[in-house]
């Protein structure tokens, strides 16, 4: 746009560009990957966990009277769930701002300014909000699918990103 230099009261006008470097952003391929990755690590220690746990049985026995598993019960699944995830992935991030899963395929989290978020950033601004809203009975479920589809904005930021204050960069 053109300033028009004979009116004072004009706001001026100038282009401005965006800080995020676009080469420096993690690929949705790559985000998608790591997720499974961590995926398939939580699975294959939840599984037995809640099989030796009685939670299968309790779910048989609830489903063969017609009912749900408690409340409770799915509450301290989340919780155990959480506290599961903290010991995995504990070292990595507290070390790099990464899972494991985000190592094996090379990204990293980082603050906005490209500095690494610290532990408590991590776990009670990115993850811990993102667990306790998916848990919530049937809107949980569209909750998680909203968090995850924000990466197709330009900024490739998913809602636990934005909650955070954190994005997914190319480790280096």
């Amino acid at each position: 746009m053109q300033q028009d230099n004979n009116n004072p009261y004009q706001s001026p006008q100038t282009v401005v560009e965006d800080v995020v470097d676009g080469d420096d952003l993690a690929g949705r391929g790559e985000r998608l990957g790591a997720a499974i990755i961590d995926g398939l690590i939580m699975i294959a220690v939840m599984l037995p966990l809640m099989y030796f746990g009685g939670y299968f049985s309790q779910a048989m026995e609830a489903a063969a009277r017609g009912e749900q598993v408690s409340m409770v019960s799915q509450l301290m699944w989340v919780v155990i769930g959480f506290v599961v995830f903290v010991a995995i992935q504990f070292v990595p991030l507290n070390a790099s701002a990464q899972t494991w899963g985000k190592r094996l395929v090379g990204v990293r989290i980082a603050n906005l300014d490209g500095s690494q978020p610290g532990i408590g950033q991590l776990l009670g601004k990115r993850y811990l909000p993102v667990q306790v809203v998916t848990s919530i009975p049937y809107l949980g479920g569209l909750i998680g699918l909203v968090n995850v589809l924000l990466i197709f904005r330009g900024d490739r930021r998913c809602g636990h990103d934005l909650i955070a204050g954190t994005r997914v960069i190319k480790a280096r």
